[in-house]
C-alpha cells in the first residue's frame, strides 16, 4: 500500500506557489505605478510644450490680486492650473520677438505685489552693495555687474539701464549645467497691481529695449497689465 500522505509536505509547494503569485502582483503593481508616473509627466511635459498662441479663444477665468483675467489655455505652464478660480500664483509662457526675428521663450509668473519686490528697488536697496570692482559688457545700452562671490551670489550678475530714472534692471544666474545658458531673472510691478517675474535666457538681455512694450501686448489681453 502506498504511504499515507503528509499534510504538511502538501502544504509547501501550495505555501510556495502563493508566495510566488504575491510577489508576481506586487511586481506588476509596481509596473503599473511606474507607468502611471511616467504617463502623467509625459502629459505633463506635453502640455508645457504647447506654444502660447496670442489667438487662442478658448480662455480660463482666473483672480490673482483681485484681478480676474481670461488667459488663453496654450499660455499656462501647468496644465493643473488651468482650472481657473482663485489663486495667489499663475505660471505662464510667452513668445517675444528678438533682434533677429527669432522668438524669445519668457517664463512669466503672476503674484501679488506682497510676494515680490521690484529689480529697480533691488538695485539700489541691495545689489549695489554688492557689486564687484569688475564690470561685463556686450548688451548695448546695459551696464552688467557681477556680485561678490563671498556673499552668496557666485556666478550671478545683474544688468541695468543706467541712464534711465526707472531702470530695466535683470539679476542672471550662472547655468545650472554645463552646456547651457545662463538664466535671467527680471520682476517688474504692473499697472494693475499685480507683480510679474520675467524668467528668460541671458541672450534675451540683447532685446532689452522692446521686451517691455512686448511683455504689455501679451499681458493687457489677458487683463494683468
Amino acid at each position: 500500500m502506498p504511504p499515507h500522505a503528509n499534510p504538511a509536505a502538501a502544504s509547501k509547494p501550495d505555501l510556495a506557489s502563493f508566495g510566488f503569485n504575491l510577489a508576481g502582483i506586487a511586481v506588476l503593481v509596481l509596473l503599473a505605478a511606474v507607468g502611471l508616473a511616467y504617463g502623467v509627466d509625459l502629459l505633463g511635459r506635453n502640455s508645457r510644450a504647447a506654444l502660447p498662441d496670442r489667438a487662442d479663444t478658448t480662455t480660463v477665468a482666473i483672480a490673482v490680486a483681485g484681478h480676474e483675467l481670461a488667459i488663453p489655455a496654450s499660455w499656462f505652464r501647468y496644465g493643473e492650473q488651468q482650472r481657473g478660480g482663485f489663486v495667489n500664483e499663475i505660471d505662464l509662457h510667452v513668445l517675444l520677438q528678438g533682434l533677429d526675428g527669432q522668438p524669445i521663450p519668457v517664463d512669466v509668473t503672476l503674484v501679488p505685489r506682497s510676494r515680490a519686490r521690484p529689480g529697480s528697488d533691488l538695485l539700489d536697496g541691495v545689489y549695489l552693495h554688492q557689486f564687484s570692482d569688475n564690470t561685463v559688457g556686450g548688451v548695448p545700452g546695459l551696464v552688467g555687474k557681477p556680485l561678490h562671490d563671498g556673499d552668496g551670489f557666485t556666478g550671478e550678475s545683474v544688468w541695468y539701464d543706467a541712464l534711465s530714472p526707472d531702470p530695466f534692471v535683470a539679476k542672471c544666474l550662472a547655468p545650472v549645467a554645463e552646456g547651457q545658458p545662463a538664466q535671467c531673472l527680471r520682476t517688474v510691478f504692473l499697472p494693475s497691481g499685480i507683480a510679474a517675474v520675467y524668467a528668460f535666457d541671458v541672450a534675451a538681455l540683447q532685446s532689452w529695449r522692446s521686451f517691455d512694450g512686448e511683455m504689455q501686448q501679451w499681458l493687457s489681453q489677458i487683463g494683468a497689465w
